[in-house]
């Protein structure tokens, strides 16, 4: 029972916490899975209300035209009744015109004729001819503002087809979809067939292919079937879908069909083998007759004309399905709604990696606006194997979550910012009153702490001690009067990962003394637990208090410290490994300086080189020290300061250290690298305290300006931030 009390007391007091690998992990996947959903569902519900369409159908109208231009449909052959031809015939032509026309072409025996004219009297027309069952005719629908046109009296309605069409109207009144079937309830045209749709029907049934339909409603030519667009089809959003509609596969206006006159038919100027077993289309492409041209994708081109006349329309509704049923070419296809919606997800998850990958703006700019150029590929790609993927969509799903997690981080980070501030105030707090302690000569330190056991220690199976119940020794890194080093294993993590353990045992064990370094000691923690998501710093795992003792459970960076680098255990380096050592320093003392902190100790054994990819890790800042009594290798000062002698600048030891102590720290090791002598052993100007070192190499200008400027004696003359040594340093 008081086992299982203690054991809850250690877990209310010790506070630990994941790893990087979990923590980050965790915190980075539930980043991408909330925000690529949320960003996800927004696109996905502006996109139901349709307010993407037209961007939508705009990139579908571009992509259309980009295509690769075909060669034209030779199975089918247009008579064009142009203007030149009316002014020499006038409209409307007579029935006799029309018949002396049908059989010319007949003459030449094609396969089918389809006569695409309304005229007001054709009560004759094609009458007595033998083979009238090839040809097609055509009429009209009512609809609001436009009469019926009936067929002609002397046709099958079998041998009839309606005229009518579906343009976006409450778009941009193009015209991308086929109207194959519909049913009406005029009463003279009756037909179920589209024009375009049956001179096709007719043309591939002389050749034994017929339709039919299946149990589930789709139109089948022979083997091959045409889905129907459906309300939510590709970019369309609660498209009225009525009838039997597909999208039209446009082929290029200038590669449709051969093409003749009719003036050049009746004078016997055309070729009979362009007749022979084609399809041959009869109509007027003279736009002020009925029934006129209709927008498409194709308008937009500076080459071709506003409208395209209806005779093509139908010609390419014609060929669209002869040539997808003879020749395979492929139906414009698109996903299910479900596949959409992965789809797009998958661009917002990709959105957001990028975003967490590559948070400099300018950077995430250059990165998105690349994966933008491959989205865009990938989508023509798929369009030219006839495939209508959603574009807008995900390029917008890609942007807004990039966008989304950008400000996340940043509000994340200026969140952070203030928090760490705070902590930095705090420990200015307790520093400052910490410091009248330590001068407070009438307290004297207990001598009688025993810095050697463990707190909450145990025994386990075999026969090891636990720190915390959970932090297996395995070795001592460092030890002084009043604190140690240890590594250890991690008993309750998976795999029990190697740790650092760092034990701080203050100066003087008196009240006052200990709730000031308690309040130290905590605010440092806290400022170590948010620097520690700088992939150069370590991560703070976990930190508490036991028996007036202070630990810290850092991560563990496998490596060496800096000093096996630096003369005179290997020879003097070059400029280039001082120029690359700076900047990898100076990158985290930007971000640490950006939170106002100070890490007050920049020596080379506190920057380790890591084995694992060769950077330069900073290790223990030392504001927390300042509890611990002075070590070997700080000043007889270090009472009221903190720094290691020769790398710590005047007002460090001052009591007074600034953002620009780290720089001059920084500078120091980089003059120890070049010329390979320690810092203690140069000396300063006497006039103005500079320290004198350029007479010992030989070194270029531009460095030892950057350098010198590093460490000037008076703070107020050094560099005043990491970012401007950087700049510098860009411009050698």
């Amino acid at each position: 029972m008081i086992s299982g009390l203690l054991k809850k007391l250690r877990v209310l007091f010790v506070k630990v916490q994941d790893s990087r690998e979990t923590f980050k992990s965790k915190s980075w996947l539930q980043i991408i899975f909330v925000t690529s959903v949320g960003v996800t569902a927004f696109i996905w519900g502006i996109r139901e209300l349709k307010w993407l369409q037209p961007w939508e159908l705009r990139v579908y109208d571009q992509m259309l035209r980009s295509r690769p231009v075909q060669a034209p449909d030779r199975r089918i052959l247009l008579v064009k009744i142009t203007e030149e031809d009316l002014k020499r015939e006038k409209w409307t032509l007579s029935n006799r015109t029309i018949n002396q026309l049908l059989k010319k072409i007949e003459s030449y025996q094609p396969r089918i004729v389809g006569l695409y004219l309304f005229q007001p009297e054709n009560n004759n027309l094609a009458a007595n001819f033998p083979n009238q069952d090839n040809i097609i005719n055509t009429c009209f629908f009512s609809s609001l503002g436009r009469d019926e046109i009936p067929p002609p009296p002397n046709f099958p309605i079998e041998n009839v087809g309606f005229s009518d069409v579906t343009a976006d109207n409450e778009n941009d009144q193009i015209l991308r979809r086929s109207l194959l079937f519909a049913y009406s309830t005029d009463k003279k045209c009756t037909t179920p067939f589209a024009f375009g749709a049956l001179v096709a029907i007719n043309y591939l049934g002389k050749q034994g292919i017929e339709y039919q339909f299946t149990n589930k409603g789709d139109f089948q030519l022979g083997k091959t079937l045409f889905p129907r667009l459906q309300a939510n089809s590709g970019g369309y959003q609660h498209l009225d879908a009525d009838g039997y509609q597909i999208l039209l596969n446009y082929r290029h206006p200038d590669s449709l069909a051969n093409q003749v006159t009719l003036t050049e038919v009746l004078s016997g100027q055309v070729n009979p083998n362009l007749f022979k077993d084609r399809l041959v289309i009869i109509g007027t492409t003279a736009a002020n007759l009925p029934p006129g041209g209709f927008y498409t994708p194709y308008s937009a081109l500076p080459d071709q004309p506003a409208k395209m006349p209806a005779l093509f329309i139908h010609a390419q509704i014609a060929s669209q399905l002869i040539s997808t049923v003879l020749d395979g070419r492929s139906l414009i296809w698109y996903w299910p709604d479900w596949a959409e919606l992965i789809w797009i997800w998958g661009w917002s998850l990709l959105g957001t990696v990028l975003a967490w990958r590559w948070q400099n703006p300018l950077l995430l700019l250059v990165v998105v606006t690349i994966t933008l150029l491959c989205l865009v590929v990938i989508c023509v790609a798929l369009f030219l194997q006839a495939g209508w993927v959603p574009l807008i969509p995900s390029a917008l799903a890609l942007v807004f979550s990039s966008i989304s997690v950008i400000a996340y981080t940043s509000y994340q980070n200026q969140r952070q910012t203030q928090v760490i501030i705070l902590q930095v105030e705090k420990q200015q707090e307790a520093i400052a009153q910490l410091n009248v302690l330590l001068e407070d000569k009438t307290a004297i330190p207990d001598s009688s702490v025993d810095f050697l056991p463990p707190i909450d220690s145990r025994e386990t199976k075999s026969g090891d001690l636990l720190l915390g119940g959970r932090y297996k020794i395995s070795q001592v890194l460092g030890a002084g009067g009043f604190g140690r080093t240890y590594l250890a294993e991690d008993t309750q993590r998976p795999g029990n990962p190697t740790c650092v353990v760092k034990k701080l045992m203050p100066a003087r064990q008196d009240t006052r003394f200990l709730q000031v370094a308690r309040r130290l000691f905590n605010s440092e923690a806290e400022i170590l637990e948010s620097l520690g998501k700088h992939h150069q710093i370590p991560e703070l795992l976990a930190y508490f208090e036991h028996d007036q003792e202070f630990y810290l459970i850092q991560q563990y960076i496998e490596g060496h410290t800096l000093s096996e680098e630096l003369p005179p255990v290997q020879n003097v380096q070059n400029e280039s490994f001082v120029i690359e050592m700076l900047k990898q320093v100076l990158e985290v003392l930007e971000f640490v300086h950006q939170h106002r902190v100070i890490h007050r100790d920049i020596k080379p054994t506190n920057i380790i080189r890591c084995a694992q990819d060769n950077r330069l890790v900073l290790i223990d800042f030392g504001a927390v020290k300042l509890m611990q009594p002075p070590s070997s290798e700080q000043t007889e000062l270090a009472t009221v300061a903190i720094g290691t002698r020769g790398y710590a600048p005047p007002e460090q030891f001052a009591g007074h250290p600034r953002l620009c102590s780290d720089i001059y720290a920084l500078g120091m090791i980089a003059i120890q690298a070049i010329t390979g002598i320690p810092p203690q052993e140069l000396h300063p100007d006497p006039e103005t305290g500079n320290i004198m070192w350029r007479q010992s190499v030989q070194v270029s200008e531009e460095l030892a300006a950057i350098l010198d400027k590093m460490v000037c004696y008076h703070f107020s003359d050094r560099y005043q931030s990491a970012t401007a040594v950087l700049q510098d340093l860009k411009r050698m």
